[in-house]
C-alpha cells in the first residue's frame, strides 16, 4: 500500500513535526493541498499558547484533510508520558489518525492508537532502531539522514535507504530535500515519502520572524554545522558568529552527565528545557547575536520564501510528470 493510500493524502510529502516552528495555519496549509502536516504539541501548546485540543479544532477550521501528531516519547519523567498520553487520546478524539513517533520505544503509542486504525510512523537513523520499533508494530519509518535539520542522523540518504528497506515498511526520507527536483529524486532512489522541515520554514505560512526566515534564504550547505550544546545529541544549526563563538562540544559536566543511564535523563530534560527556550525566543523577534536557528542541508536549494501550499502542488506536478516521462528531474 502506498503511503498516499495509508494516510488518505494526494501527495507523499509530510511537513516534519517541529518545535518551535510547527504553527497551526502551516500544518493546515500543507494538508489542504494534499500533503499532511503534522501538529508537534509541546510547540502547539507553550510556543503558539493554544490549549491542545483547541489548537487542533483552528487547525480544523482551515482543512478537512488529514494531519498527523508528534510524539515525543522517551520518558523524561511520569509527568511527562501522562500529559503525552492524554495528548494521544484527545487527537484520537478530534480524529488524527497518523503519528510520527521519535525517541524512545513506539510500542505503547501502536498499541494506544491500534484500536481506533491508528498509523504509526517512527523517526530511525539506524537499522537497529527499525528492528525495534518494527517489533513494536509501527507501520513505517521516517528516515532521518545526516543531511537532516534539528536531530540530524549520521548516514547519506541513499546508505540509510539501503539499511531501512528489508524491513519491508514504507521509508520516508527525512533531510536534505529542498527542491522539487530534490523531492522527485527521492523518490526515484526507493523512498516512499518525503519529510520537509526546513523549506516549509521559509514559506508565508510559517509565523517565524522574518529574520530566521531570511537566514535560511541567504545560508549555503556548508554553514550549516551540528551542535552538542542544545540537547546532548547533535542538532544541526546554521553556523552563525554566536555559534563559532561558544563552540559546538557539550561541556565536561554535560558530557559526564549523558554518560549514565539516569543522569542522561536529567541533563537531556534540562538541556532540552533551555534550548526550547532559546528556540522560542528567536521564532517571534528579530535574530540575535545568541541565538540558535535550526536548518538543515537543504537550504541550499532555498532562494526564496513561498508558500507552503505553492509548494507542495508544485512538488506534486514535478512527480506526476517525473512519472509520466519515466526520469528523475534535475535538481
Amino acid at each position: 500500500m502506498t503511503i498516499e493510500k495509508q494516510l488518505g493524502i494526494e501527495t507523499p510529502l509530510i511537513c516534519g513535526p517541529m518545535y518551535p516552528c510547527s504553527n497551526p495555519e502551516l500544518v493546515a496549509a500543507v494538508s489542504e493541498a494534499g500533503g499532511i502536516g503534522v501538529v508537534q504539541p509541546v510547540s502547539l501548546v507553550y510556543v503558539h499558547k493554544y490549549p491542545f485540543r483547541e489548537g487542533i479544532r483552528a487547525i480544523r477550521k482551515r482543512t478537512e484533510k488529514p494531519i498527523g501528531f508528534n510524539a515525543l516519547i522517551e520518558h523524561a519523567s511520569k509527568t511527562y508520558e501522562n500529559r503525552m498520553r492524554n495528548w494521544i487520546e484527545e487527537a484520537l478524539e478530534e480524529g488524527i489518525r497518523f503519528f510520527i513517533t521519535s525517541l524512545g520505544n513506539p510500542k505503547w503509542v501502536v498499541d494506544m492508537v491500534a484500536p481506533h486504525g491508528g498509523i504509526v510512523y517512527h523517526d530511525v537513523i539506524h537499522a537497529k532502531h527499525a528492528a525495534k520499533a518494527k517489533d513494536g508494530g509501527v507501520h513505517g519509518f521516517i528516515a532521518v539522514n545526516n543531511r537532516a535539520g534539528g536531530h540530524a542522523g549520521n548516514q547519506s540518504p541513499d546508505a540509510l535507504l539501503e539499511e531501512i528497506k528489508p524491513f519491508g515498511l514504507p521509508v520516508v526520507c527525512a533531510g536534505g530535500v529542498g527542491t522539487a527536483g530534490e523531492f522527485v529524486n527521492a523518490m526515484a532512489m526507493g523512498y516512499d515519502g518525503v519529510q520537509m522541515g526546513t523549506r516549509f520554514i521559509a514559506t508565508t505560512e510559517c509565523t517565524a520572524h522574518d529574520d530566521y526566515k531570511q537566514a535560511i534564504v541567504r545560508s549555503s550547505e556548508s554553514d550549516i554545522v551540528l551542535t552538542e550544546r542544545l540537547t546532548g545529541v547533535p542538532v544541526s544549526v546554521i553556523n552563525t558568529p554566536y555559534i563559532e563563538r561558544v563552540g559546538t562540544q557539550s561541556g565536561p559536566f554535560a558530557r559526564w552527565m549523558l554518560r549514565g543511564r539516569q543522569r542522561k535523563k536529567i541533563m537531556r530534560t534540562l538541556l532540552f528545557l533551555r534550548s526550547g527556550l532559546k528556540f522560542k525566543r528567536s521564532l517571534f523577534r528579530e535574530v540575535s547575536d545568541r541565538d540558535y536557528l535550526q536548518a538543515g542541508k537543504s537550504v541550499h536549494g532555498i532562494h526564496r520564501i513561498e508558500s507552503a501550499a505553492d509548494l507542495v502542488k508544485t512538488y506534486a506536478a514535478a512527480l506526476e510528470q517525473s512519472k509520466t516521462m519515466g526520469e528523475t528531474c534535475p535538481s
